[in-house]
């Protein structure tokens, strides 16, 4: 008797359910990019407002980022000790975002991307790896370079040569 009426709730369930329609949304990659590109912009306008806590936020507790200089290869933890400073005067860093192109493979979990900032350098480069973890998006890894424009790429390397040569040095010991 029991699987009867367990077998007539199951038809009962199913015939109801057969004439309704049920849809699922699919998560566009566009809205990803979108969610990504507010992310990230966040993050730039949290270092021009000296917010610490908010810029940190947006990263992994894993994260790595890449500065200007040969020598910056930070570890999270490394990069805020050497950011809290900066921080705490109130300003940071002003990168203003005026280019981003965002790429996503298949599952969109991960996204990379690259963008052109306006500085106080002048024109620099992000390049980044972004992670989506528990519905949010987090920066695991940035990269900031100069651009030079190929018509001065022979001066800036007379700049760098020595600077260049004893970094090189010490990192081949």
């Amino acid at each position: 008797m029991k699987k009867v009426i367990s077998l007539l709730i199951f038809i009962v369930a199913f015939s109801s359910c057969e004439n309704k329609k049920v849809t699922v949304k699919k998560v566009e990659p566009v809205d990803e990019k979108e969610a990504i590109n507010k992310v990230l912009d966040a993050w730039h306008k949290s270092a021009a407002e000296a917010n610490f806590e908010t810029y940190f936020e947006a990263m992994t507790n894993k994260s790595v980022f890449i500065g200007t200089d040969a020598s910056e290869n930070w570890k999270n933890t490394d990069f805020k000790k050497f950011s809290k400073p900066h921080f705490d005067k109130g300003k940071a860093w002003d990168f203003t975002p005026v280019k981003r192109t965002i790429y996503s493979y298949k599952d969109v979990e991960i996204a990379w991307f690259d963008e052109l900032l306006d500085t106080w350098m002048g024109i620099c480069r992000g390049s980044g790896v972004v992670i989506k973890s528990e519905n949010n998006w987090k920066i695991e890894h940035y990269v900031l370079s100069l651009t030079i424009p190929n018509d001065n790429i022979d001066e800036v390397i007379k700049i760098n040569k020595e600077k260049d040569s004893l970094f090189l040095k010490k990192l081949k010991k």
